[in-house]
């Protein structure tokens, strides 16, 4: 096993650690350790609400996530050597939940969780059609998933970090404060927001004290949307056997990562819709030295799939345009057309039983494809989602009987908005 250069104790809480991660991102948080280029190193993660969310039957706890405080990130690490304008290699050499722990009251111990975020704090892919908050709680038995809340359903987790990039310069960061306030600016009582603007509220900051914690929580990006240096990106393939090259802003890189994920759609459509939990990742780092301009790579993260995931050989695929639920047409809206083929699958697995939240944790948390199919015939959009049918144990395709009718058990917890 690598060495633990950022060790967590699950008894405590994130900011009680004897070395204390971030989540705000910003060029003058100090890095928690230095690695060199070619070395292995195993760092442990928080599940991304820091234990807020909890293994019942209540979806009060995810109503009421406090959203200002997430990412919990472990790091930032720097890289020894490493210069603004190289490419940073990051190889996924394994990851899973909570190590020795199958047990407890942390997302991670045994089980994870999925959730609808209500319309008010934050929403989802669907918050339209699915404004309040709901919950789905995962057990875990080696690679399996199952939970009382979706039942007749099993499946091989692809885990895999949701979030994890390298710091952005004070230039970079400031671009993205002023376009996204720009963004905010066009509809600023909007529900849910359009962006969340730097919030000192909630910011962890590593070990920054005094006048500098205050002026970099002032400052500080949230953790939210993926954007150039990587960030939450939440790629359900970004998992073992994975390779990332990532772009360097700052001295040392100072990358950073979290948000672990034991399952995930295409998508993670309910927001919080992955299978959340805490665990452990094993990196290698290395540098290609001015990489960003050899592979014209200055904006973006590139990757090599991991070669881990599970095996399907049946899908049933479910198609979306761009038009919307109200028969309004719209031109080449592809967003548009993914919304419509989820909520496709959605009323569809109704007919066997589950109620429509059940089915849209499902997509979240299962290892569908979601797939841009059409983008260039005016005026519609397609897309497509495809759902492995190995995952139930009942028949799913359509037959001349009619569907099988499901118990669909006590169903996913609910919490109004």
């Amino acid at each position: 096993m690598p060495d633990v250069i950022f060790p967590l104790d699950s008894t405590r809480r994130f900011t009680d650690q004897d070395k204390i991660g971030h989540n705000r991102w910003h060029p003058d948080i100090p890095p928690v350790a230095t690695v060199k280029p070619g070395e292995s190193f195993r760092v442990h993660c928080r599940e991304w609400f820091d234990g807020e969310i909890h293994n019942d039957d209540s979806a009060d706890d995810i109503r009421n996530a406090p959203l200002h405080t997430v990412h919990a990130l472990s790091g930032p690490f720097a890289v020894e050597g490493a210069k603004p304008g190289d490419l940073l290699v990051v190889d996924i050499l394994d990851l899973g939940p909570i190590p020795q722990e199958d047990s407890g009251p942390l997302a991670g111990q045994g089980w994870g969780y999925t959730g609808i975020f209500a319309k008010p704090n934050g929403g989802g892919f669907l918050t339209d059609q699915f404004p309040d908050a709901y919950k789905a709680v995962w057990d875990f038995s080696g690679q399996k998933a199952t939970s009382r809340h979706i039942p007749h359903v099993s499946f091989t987790g692809i885990v895999h970090p949701g979030l994890m990039g390298t710091a952005p310069s004070h230039d970079l960061l400031s671009t993205w404060n002023t376009r996204e306030a720009a963004l905010i600016a066009t509809d600023p009582d909007r529900v849910p927001p359009l962006a969340l603007p730097p919030e000192p509220n909630g910011a962890i900051l590593g070990n920054l004290t005094g006048a500098d914690f205050d002026r970099v929580a002032a400052e500080g990006a949230r953790t939210a949307p993926p954007r150039e240096n990587g960030g939450n990106q939440d790629i359900k393939n970004l998992t073992k056997g994975s390779r990332i090259f990532y772009p360097v802003f700052v001295d040392g890189a100072n990358l950073s990562v979290g948000d672990l994920h034991f399952s995930q759609g295409d998508g993670e459509i309910t927001f919080c819709g992955a299978i959340e939990m805490g665990g452990f990742i094993d990196l290698r780092v290395d540098l290609i030295r001015g990489g960003m301009d050899t592979y014209g790579v200055s904006e973006n993260a590139i990757f090599m799939p991991g070669n881990t995931d599970p095996q399907f050989s049946e899908w049933l695929a479910f198609s979306g345009t761009s038009v919307t639920l109200d028969g309004e047409q719209r031109y080449l809206d592809s967003q548009l057309a993914y919304q419509r083929a989820c909520l496709h699958a959605i009323e569809y697995l109704t007919k066997f039983g589950y109620s429509p939240e059940q089915a849209y944790l499902l997509l979240g948390a299962a290892p569908i494809e979601g797939r841009l199919s059409g983008v260039v015939d005016i005026p519609n959009s397609c897309a497509t989602v495809y759902l492995p049918t190995a995952i139930f144990d009942f028949p799913l395709s359509p037959t001349a009987e009619g569907p099988v009718r499901i118990d669909r058990g006590m169903g996913a917890p609910r919490s109004p908005a």
